[in-house]
């Protein structure tokens, strides 16, 4: 198989999740603006209800979906010191994070 259609084939699902992910984060979005305009009314209101159940579709959704794209990361980083052994070599540790000009504290 040629390299680049196994790039291409990764990209793609890397692709479907990150719309999928985006159609969930907007979906509470959506439930967090609801809940906004319907604020002043009664806590038990059917608007409200509803609001607060398609909010916790989106964070049941982005939960899903950060899961998701953490086994996909962490299933790459296997194979890539799978492929570090093959050749006889012990990987590197992966890169810091904090690494890249980002030298301020939070």
């Amino acid at each position: 198989m040629a390299e680049s259609e196994h790039t291409g084939r990764r990209g793609a699902g890397a692709g479907r999740l990150v719309r999928k992910a985006a159609g969930v984060v907007a979906t509470g979005v959506t439930g967090v603006l609801v809940v906004r305009l319907v604020e002043g009314r009664e806590p038990g209101s059917l608007p409200r209800k509803v609001a607060v159940r398609v909010t916790r579709w989106g964070i049941v959704g982005t939960r899903r979906a950060e899961a998701a794209v953490e086994r996909a990361r962490l299933a790459a980083g296997d194979v890539r010191a799978q492929a570090y052994a093959d050749l006889g070599e012990q990987a590197p540790p992966p890169a810091s994070r904090g690494a890249g000009g980002h030298d301020h504290p939070h």
